[in-house]
């Protein structure tokens, strides 16, 4: 006798849900999907067929002009540069931090334990505004200088609050082992604990790395050198001013041209600044589901 699967073992009213849900999410994977395809072919095709017949399969009418132009202009270069180092350190420093604080607050025997939590969780729906902190930052000696970026924000509630959820799942017993062993706090955090915490640090890391490297307004704010603008100041001035530059269109002679060749450049640098999350991703999967599944299931 041939055995039912499982999905016909469901209800009629359960099928429906998961007909309904399965729509929504094919909806929802097709309006990802599709743009980014679009994307992709449209960044190389040449800007004349691009402009008056849209994308096209035909390999002929395909080119690498804008890669060549967004490859070769030195401040494409700078702000890539700028822009990963500027995710590697905030990426450190904020997940350290984030650990140290979840550490304490994760200890039922930390007093000022509630206290610290109302402070931590005002800062989460309250923020002192743009102005109060931009004069802070100017009264640090910190404006124009790459730690403006970095430290305003490597301290994140939801994150500390993850990570403290991921220490009370692990089991009691590791700390009384180390306790019996002589291991001071020192010891215990950085040589046992942290070992074990690998799918959460992977998890965190990967969302400071996002969160830096697609952000753009504190260094829009706070920094005016350009040899120290990240990636994303420079597309936004491709994107959203339309002022690619001047290098990358110089040689084009009519007006036509140029605009021609301007738009063919925002699909090269969209897809030049989206390969290092893309290539970083497939490594941090295999930790980020669990990470994120193993801090959200205790309250």
């Amino acid at each position: 006798m041939k055995r039912k699967g499982r999905f016909a073992r469901y209800s009629l009213q359960d099928k429906a849900m998961l007909g309904i849900g399965f729509f929504l999410l094919g909806l929802f994977v097709i309006a990802i999907v599709i743009p980014m395809i679009y994307i992709i072919v449209a960044s190389f095709i040449d800007p004349v067929t691009l402009q008056n017949k849209g994308i096209t399969f035909d390999f002929s009418k395909w080119t690498l002009t804008a890669y060549r132009r967004v490859l070769a202009n030195q401040q494409i270069w700078v702000g890539f540069k700028n822009a990963v180092l500027y995710s590697v350190v905030f990426t450190v420093i904020s997940v350290l931090v984030t650990m140290l604080a979840a550490y304490p607050m994760s200890r039922a025997d930390f007093r000022g334990k509630k206290l610290f939590n109302v402070i931590f969780m005002i800062t989460m729906f309250f923020g002192g505004g743009l102005i109060p902190t931009y004069l802070l930052i100017s009264k640090m000696n910190l404006l124009n200088s790459m730690w403006a970026v970095i430290l305003p924000g490597a301290f994140n509630v939801w994150n500390m609050i993850v990570a403290r959820t991921y220490y009370q799942g692990i089991p009691e017993e590791l700390r009384e082992a180390a306790d019996v062993d002589g291991a001071n706090e020192l010891v215990f955090f950085f040589k046992i604990l942290l070992p074990v915490c690998t799918p959460i640090i992977a998890t965190l890391a990967l969302w400071q790395f996002v969160g830096m490297w697609n952000g753009y307004f504190d260094a829009m704010i706070y920094l005016d050198d350009a040899a120290k603008q990240p990636l994303q100041l420079v597309l936004r001035s491709i994107l959203i001013q339309n002022k690619p530059e001047s290098g990358m269109i110089s040689d084009m002679q009519s007006t036509a041209q140029r605009a021609q060749l301007a738009e063919l450049l925002k699909y090269a640098t969209i897809i030049i600044s989206s390969l290092p999350l893309l290539v970083m991703y497939p490594f941090f999967q295999k930790y980020f589901d669990s990470g994120i599944m193993a801090g959200s299931v205790k309250g």
